[in-house]
């Protein structure tokens, strides 16, 4: 593990940047740019497109290491590359951003009230290759819609489950149990989460840290035990669906936790902006999400 990489994700100012779409959501974040479907005659195509969104993101000089900690990866953005170099590597070589690998592979049916992750049989062989292509750590997801504890017992025991087997392979796992935003009893699933979550973290050794993602919590502070908890490398936050506006004001009352946002982080942004207007969006986009991290 790389120790520079490790202490600025431990102590770094700023958040970590989600530019991990997949296959289902790009159509939407195309849109939400400004690439129209009839833009693209095919899946490859629309890549080819996504692709060129992150990497105008990812080259202007309002991204950098100052600001942003860290950013995920969808697996063909990590298998791509930006300026003829590898894009885990011109993150951090070039930005000194570190770099993640979104590994899960969507969302099984609802059950109890919240949806595990897809079995990843493929898992090992893609955590080998995200270490060949020089990610710091890995993002997975699941989601939690009601105060089940069955269903955030599911969620949390397979997060950390498939999290040490990420750690076994050299990887800090940021495990994501997203509750929902409209569920109709957040703050009680948030607090059977937090339960869960320090039961976990009670075998888990300090030497070997875990991130966690979380939704933006109903009550301030929610999570500041596991934010000060020995074997919790970093908490970060997931906009969730609140306007930028929203995430950041929840995200300044919750100290130590920082955001990482992918919707918010792009709001804004259009495939029709000059670049010195795309820059100046942008910059002012990680400026206020910056400092509602940095409370």
């Amino acid at each position: 593990m790389n120790q520079e990489q490790l202490e600025q994700v431990r102590s770094g100012k700023g958040f970590i940047a989600a530019l991990d779409q997949s296959g289902g959501s790009t159509p939407k974040a195309l849109l939400l740019y400004g690439v129209d479907e009839d833009q693209y005659a095919n899946e490859a195509e629309m890549y080819d497109r996504i692709h060129e969104m992150r990497s105008r993101i990812i080259v202007s000089p309002a991204f950098s290491g100052d600001g942003v900690v860290g950013a995920i990866l969808f697996e063909m953005t990590m298998d791509r590359q930006v300026e003829g170099i590898d894009t885990g590597d011109y993150l951090w070589q070039q930005k000194r951003v570190v770099p993640f690998l979104k590994v899960d592979k969507g969302l099984a049916d609802e059950a109890n009230g919240a949806q595990v992750m897809k079995p990843m049989p493929e898992l090992d062989e893609l955590l080998a290759r995200g270490v060949a292509k020089g990610m710091f750590g890995t993002k997975m997801r699941s989601v939690i819609k009601l105060a089940d504890s069955a269903g955030v017992g599911a969620v949390v025991d397979q997060q950390f489950e498939v999290g040490r087997q990420i750690l076994a392979a050299g990887l800090v796992p940021i495990i994501e149990p997203e509750v929902d935003i409209h569920s109709p009893q957040k703050a009680e699933a948030e607090s059977l989460l937090k339960a869960a979550i320090l039961g976990q973290l009670e075998a888990q050794p300090a030497d070997q840290p875990v991130m966690l993602k979380l939704t933006l919590p109903e009550t301030d502070g929610f999570y500041q035990d596991l934010v000060d908890h020995p074997s919790v490398l970093r908490v970060v936050a997931l906009s969730g669906g609140y306007s930028r506006d929203e995430a950041n004001a929840r995200l300044a009352r919750n100290h130590g936790v920082i955001a990482s946002f992918s919707r918010a982080l792009t709001q804004g942004l259009s495939a029709q902006q000059t670049d010195a207007e795309f820059d100046a969006t942008l910059a002012e986009t990680i400026k206020s999400i910056y400092e509602a991290s940095i409370t």
